[in-house]
């Protein structure tokens, strides 16, 4: 295995670190075994969680209108993979990339598996694109993909997202993530019963594509590039085309990809209810779809998001095994900076979850006692848990400060004398 950066930076940073983080990491020993926790335990479920980061978000990200590169930026699957191993290797977090087609098309995938295998690199679910035209392409998509009114076009959809799947395939990936920017601007510009039945036929064209381990992830997003409506615009469409589809199509939630102030964690809890709960993707928001860094606005919803997923995981149901991905777009940082930032916002919060009574949280809700069922998680919310992904990294040869690592590593100011310049752009590519 060739890693990017050299073991003995990351050792000799975290041998200043060591002394103060032993005695955090006693210390907040110490105060769980107060109440009954043993910390190791938490340390080992955090060693064993993990998020998927995507090859797109290697790159500086956008806005509708601009894209500002920064030196270094990667050009390439190949690029992207380095630093995707980069940040796999500061945090010990994220060992899988989430590749898009046809972004990331190459000519040999047997190949590019290997070449991320050994990087210490596996990949998760594979992304179609089918919400902008590619250059060659034979029909546009400016009338919609799957749910377009032109049979050829929505042809021509089904088919990518079957190539998707077999690249998928090779790469050893297992999920196919269907995002669609399908729908109408104006009142009247389509039928919306017609545009869901299209879809569903579309969709269920890929479905019996899949192979027999595989899942379809449909992902809804209430707004752009469709403001007025959007053929999968949020969780309820999502599950009724899941069910429609089929046991293997799942539900994928994005947590920007709601109105404002909509209760995340209670659809969390809905979807795997009725086992449709596929993936989750991570970022924030401030005001719609920003696609800002894990945490950075709302760390609290993240909490409670991870809330319900560890009562998912603890209560299993149908089965529970989520793709967990950061889906985010960096306009003003340093792209690693930001999925090794998140990263760790992510799996605080996993921690903080882990650290709730729930036998204290469940006698509560079953006494009506609103006080003492809210203070259960507010209790594990207030708790600092960084001693313990700190020390969970370091035992994992990561790093204890993940970014003052990575700032010393000068691998940005290396890269941007190798790679060539990416030009002036717009959007998140």
């Amino acid at each position: 295995m060739t890693l990017p950066l050299s073991a003995d930076l990351i050792a000799d940073a975290n041998s200043r670190e060591t002394a103060a983080l032993d005695e955090d990491y006693h210390a907040l020993s110490r105060k769980l075994a107060r109440t009954g926790i043993e910390i190791d335990a938490i340390k080992t479920r955090v060693t064993g969680f993990s998020v998927a980061v995507p090859s797109w978000g290697a790159g500086r990200g956008g806005t509708r209108f601009a894209k500002f590169p920064i030196a270094g930026e990667p050009t390439n699957i190949h690029e992207k993979l380095e630093d995707c191993a980069v940040i796999n290797q500061l945090s010990r977090a994220t060992p899988r990339v989430s590749p898009h087609f046809p972004w990331d098309r190459v000519s040999d995938y047997a190949g590019l598996r290997e070449e991320a295998a050994a990087q210490g690199l596996a990949f998760d679910a594979v992304n179609s694109n089918t919400f902008q035209d590619q250059p060659g392409q034979a029909h546009s998509y400016n009338t919609g993909s799957l749910a377009s009114t032109l049979e050829a076009t929505r042809q021509q959809a089904v088919e990518h997202n079957i190539e998707c799947i077999e690249i998928g395939r090779q790469l050893g990936s297992r999920d196919l993530t269907v995002w669609v920017g399908d729908g109408t601007n104006f009142p009247g510009q389509q039928d919306f019963a017609r545009s869901l039945d299209r879809y569903l036929e579309a969709a269920s064209q890929v479905y019996a594509a899949l192979p027999g381990n595989w899942r379809m992830l449909l992902e809804h997003k209430m707004f752009e590039p469709a403001f007025y409506s959007t053929v999968i615009s949020d969780w309820g469409s999502s599950i009724l085309a899941a069910q429609e589809l089929g046991p293997k199509a799942k539900c994928l939630v994005d947590l920007g990809h709601h109105a404002p102030n909509v209760n995340i964690e209670q659809i969390v809890a809905r979807l795997h209810r009725f086992g449709k709960l596929g993936g989750f993707h991570f970022n924030d928001s401030k005001y719609g779809d920003d696609d800002l860094d894990s945490g950075s606005i709302n760390p609290h919803q993240l909490f409670l998001v991870f809330n319900e997923l560890v009562e998912a995981e603890l209560n299993p149901r149908e089965g529970f095994d989520p793709a967990y991905m950061i889906d985010q777009s960096h306009n003003v940082t340093d792209p690693i900076e930001s999925m090794l930032s998140s990263a760790e916002a992510i799996t605080q919060c996993y921690a903080k979850a882990l650290l709730v009574d729930r036998e204290a949280l469940r006698h509560a809700q079953q006494t009506n006692d609103t006080m003492m069922a809210f203070q259960a998680l507010r209790r594990a919310y207030t708790i600092d848990v960084a001693p313990i992904l700190a020390k969970a990294r370091a035992e994992a040869g990561g790093a204890i400060d993940v970014l003052a690592t990575y700032r010393a590593s000068q691998w940005r100011t290396r890269k941007a004398q190798e790679r060539k310049v990416v030009g002036l752009g717009a959007g998140i590519v």
